[in-house]
């Protein structure tokens, strides 16, 4: 097999042909480092090589629905039994005694592991710059982000170098870099699949695993071999009557659709995001869907805060456990010090009120939902930004840098005279992505479709959300929307030519 022909196939598709004796697994995982090794030097997509446990997986009979089809993890929450998991941080030390459940799923479908993906540190942004590993870049325009958390996934697969590969969503850490990629991205529900053993839950369960891909199949198959309840998960979601794989190939039906451009919190949503949710949903309409202007009716702003806190309340615990097994204060990024210590600083009581708002969240949502059966809105409210440009201004950091070394902004947070300081975080951080962290924190699922690309020839993805439980619905009409509106054999330019 050609590398041309290794990119004409998804991985369900190769998958087939390792089956039918075509090529054998050990061939795709040449295909593969061949095509990651010219990809590497443009993208920094991987962040750890792990070519001798493939090469191990090789000496022992391959099995699953995806046997020998070469995979890609994310160097975070997925564990893989002696190795680190970074976070993307310098100040994670120690391998994991065991593979995370969702990395043994993955291994027991016969996927090929052969690498780690990059990340910002402990997944904390939209972009992939973490100064452990350095930024990842967008491979439809290498001076743009490919987004994040999982940006380091969503740029190996938009190079060719796998079909898929896993990440995680805990604020639309899958759907932004596949928006930003030209890729699909489905966030499943809350305890669809399991966050374990280490986590009962990630992020107070706003955390979702799941997979980037080119093909809608690819992550159908990927969550049937991926979701279930492992022993000691804190909760269990009902299974589908039928595979996904199987669920995916029907008809959508006459779905009702609700569907927004406008910010929840206020901000500026650029044209080229507005033009691809008013595209889509022309398109919608041409596909015999029912579609109108509509949104629940949630406080944006309130929400963004609500999910601010949750950054309050685990980045000083994973801070903590760090420096407990001997991080210094230097191996922290200084968004992580600064976010550890305003946390630190933060009440129960004000951390437990934020962290009730959820409730509300997914009340408004379901109101929606009694109503309309899909939730359609921009996924970022920017194209693709360029690097560095969504940091804080110099002046910015060189304030935080000062107020960390004194040690007054716990301080102030504990004195109250940085309320607005935190609402401007939330606002800042989240003026380019403001659509996503809705789905985390209801627990719903919620997808990426790539339907837009802009005049400057960047995707730009649009969003649906569903019903808590109801991802076959979203990979229903997400199949129908790539057959009337295929994206498989789309990548970029230095892709296909070689």
């Amino acid at each position: 097999m050609k590398l041309s022909e290794y990119l004409q196939h998804d991985a369900v598709g190769l998958a087939e042909c390792v089956a039918r004796g075509e090529i054998s697994a050990g061939e795709l995982l040449d295909l593969a480092l061949r095509q990651s090794a010219a990809a590497q030097p443009k993208t920094n997509a991987i962040c750890r090589l792990m070519e001798d446990e493939a090469r191990s997986q090789l000496k022992k009979p391959l099995a699953g629905p995806f046997a020998g089809v070469p995979f890609l993890i994310k160097d975070c929450a997925q564990d893989y039994a002696g190795l680190p998991t970074t976070y993307g941080s310098r100040s994670m030390v120690g391998v994991a005694p065991e593979h995370a459940h969702v990395v043994r799923r993955y291994l027991d479908a016969g996927l090929l592991i052969f690498g780690k993906t990059n990340l910002p540190e402990f997944a904390l942004k939209a972009v992939s710059d973490s100064q452990l590993f350095g930024r990842a870049s967008n491979p439809w325009n290498f001076d743009h982000t490919p987004g994040g958390s999982s940006g380091g996934a969503a740029a190996a697969v938009a190079s060719g170098v796998v079909p898929m590969a896993a990440g995680n969503d805990g604020g639309g850490s899958l759907r932004i870099p596949a928006a930003c990629c030209g890729l699909f991205g489905l966030r499943p529900s809350r305890a669809r699949i399991s966050s374990g053993p280490a986590y009962g839950e990630y992020w107070y369960g706003a955390s979702s695993e799941g997979v980037i891909s080119r093909s809608v199949r690819d992550t159908a198959a990927a969550l049937d071999v991926s979701a279930g309840r492992e022993p000691g998960d804190p909760f269990a979601v009902p299974g589908p009557a039928e595979p996904y794989a199987k669920l995916m190939r029907r008809d959508p039906g006459r779905l009702r659709i609700g569907f927004t451009a406008a910010s929840p919190i206020g901000t500026e949503v650029h044209p080229e995001a507005v033009a691809a949710v008013r595209d889509a949903a022309k398109l919608l309409g041409s596909l015999g869907h029912e579609v109108e202007e509509a949104a629940p009716e949630i406080d944006g702003a309130s929400l963004a805060k609500a999910y601010l806190h949750v950054y309050f309340g685990q980045v000083p615990a994973v801070v903590a456990q760090a420096r407990a097994a001997g991080a210094r204060s230097s191996d922290f990024e200084l968004l992580t010090r600064v976010l550890a210590t305003l946390g630190g600083a933060t009440s129960a009581a004000t951390l437990t009120a934020q962290l009730l708002k959820w409730n509300e969240f997914a009340r408004a949502l379901g109101r929606f939902h009694t109503r309309y059966d899909l939730l359609l809105t921009p996924t970022l409210a920017h194209p693709p930004i360029r690097h560095g440009e969504g940091d804080p201004s110099a002046a910015e950091q060189a304030v935080l840098k000062l107020l960390d070394r004194a040690g007054l902004l716990g301080l102030l947070t504990r004195a109250g005279l940085l309320d607005g300081t935190v609402d401007k975080i939330a606002r800042d951080s989240l003026q380019y992505v403001p659509f996503t962290q809705l789905a985390n924190l209801t627990g719903t699922p919620a997808m990426s479709v790539p339907l837009h690309w802009t005049a400057d020839g960047l995707p730009l993805g649009v969003q649906f959300v569903a019903r808590f439980g109801e991802e076959d619905r979203l990979l229903q009409l997400a199949a129908q929307l790539e057959s009337a509106r295929p994206w498989f054999t789309r990548l970029p330019a230095w892709v296909t030519q070689g």
